[in-house]
């Protein structure tokens, strides 16, 4: 396998196992996937991969998707997601499994 089609491969296998109220960045993602410093490849992995929850990923400053902040932050907030002015107010897997202990 090249390292695209790993690195694409890990990257839908961490993004399948986000729950439900989990936000993670796109950074956070490819380095889980074992390819830190590739979060815009997440990005394209995102745009053109059906069935996948692109909702739960933001960029670093917890900023929604331009162009489809209002959806977004709609599928967020029905998971419990605090969204304010386009902006998750928190993220990570550390962050949400903090949440769920308390």
């Amino acid at each position: 396998m090249s390292a695209v089609g790993e690195f694409t491969a890990r990257a839908i296998d961490v993004l399948r196992r986000l729950r439900a109220g989990e936000v993670v960045t796109y950074g956070e993602v490819a380095e889980e996937a074992g390819f830190p410093g590739a979060g815009r490849a997440v990005g394209n992995i995102l745009a053109s991969t059906d069935g996948l929850p692109w909702w739960r990923v933001v960029t670093s400053t917890g900023r929604l998707v331009p162009g489809h902040e209002a959806r977004q932050a709609r599928l967020l907030r029905a998971e419990g997601v605090a969204v304010e002015w386009g902006h998750v107010k928190e993220t990570g897997r550390k962050a949400r499994a903090a949440d769920r202990e308390a």
